[in-house]
């Protein structure tokens, strides 16, 4: 398998990471927020809004219990949802006009390629979703538990501490192979003339040869997606744009 993951990559070579790379990604997208503020702070917003949208119909449904399972799975879509703070990130970098068609409608390089993309992400994001649901239900013995009531299970029941345990675990690996498989794949669909399966494998090749600084990086990622969560969803106004911005100059300073 690793050999064919090679040479699918072979054609697009990316450089080497080190650790102060990722700080320095981080900083390049607080320096386009801070040149686009109303464009990516209203970015941010929209994403939010769907966040509030989507906790609002599983609190309507009775399901309140799965918002975590909700909000981790932004982790896993967040990806392709940031395609215009690319699109934003590469209009600046290009000195080009930012016009609200050219973000929410990006012309990318392989458009068919990108979708296919999206579908592999909304597949994962649902795989997700339905484990999460069966873990739930089967620490929990089938039984459904209020939100009110959910923190003590957790914490206070040996089936609840598994459930941490085991919920994370698992989260854990989907979130892993979703960025290895994404970290650099959807800014390269956009830039360049390349299917989706090269664009993957680049992304992982690239991953698995900086195995530290890239981990760091998704550590990164994920600490800014867990504060913005924990501030119900709030913070991500700030969090989801900068992250946006910073993987496009992670993509642009890999690929030079």
């Amino acid at each position: 398998m690793a050999d064919i993951t090679a040479a699918l990559a072979d054609e697009v070579r990316m450089r080497g990471v080190s650790m102060d790379d990722p700080w320095s990604w981080l900083s390049a997208g607080w320096r386009d927020m801070q040149r686009a503020p109303l464009w990516s702070l209203g970015y941010g917003l929209v994403f939010v809004l769907v966040a509030f949208a989507g906790t609002a119909a599983l609190w309507n449904a009775g399901l309140e219990s799965l918002i975590p399972v909700l909000a981790g799975g932004f982790g896993l879509v967040g990806p392709l949802l940031a395609v215009g703070l690319y699109e934003i990130s590469r209009r600046l970098e290009t000195g080009e006009p930012l016009r609200l068609r050219d973000v929410l409608f990006v012309k990318t390089a392989e458009p068919l390629q990108l979708a296919y993309m999206g579908f592999a992400l909304l597949f994962m994001y649902f795989v997700w979703f339905r484990t999460a649901m069966l873990l739930y239900a089967g620490f929990a013995q089938w039984n459904y538990i209020p939100l009110d009531q959910f923190p003590l299970f957790v914490f206070g029941t040996p089936a609840g501490l598994a459930l941490l345990v085991t919920g994370t675990a698992v989260g854990a690996c989907f979130a892993l192979i979703v960025f290895a498989a994404t970290a650099l794949s959807i800014p390269m669909l956009m830039d360049r003339h390349v299917d989706v399966i090269t664009a993957m494998a680049a992304s992982m090749r690239t991953v698995a040869n900086n195995l530290k600084p890239m981990l760091l990086w998704a550590w990164l990622i994920a600490f800014l997606m867990a504060f913005g969560c924990a501030t119900l969803f709030v913070g991500l106004i700030v969090a989801f744009p900068l992250l946006g911005h910073a993987t496009w100059h992670a993509y642009r300073s890999l690929s030079r």
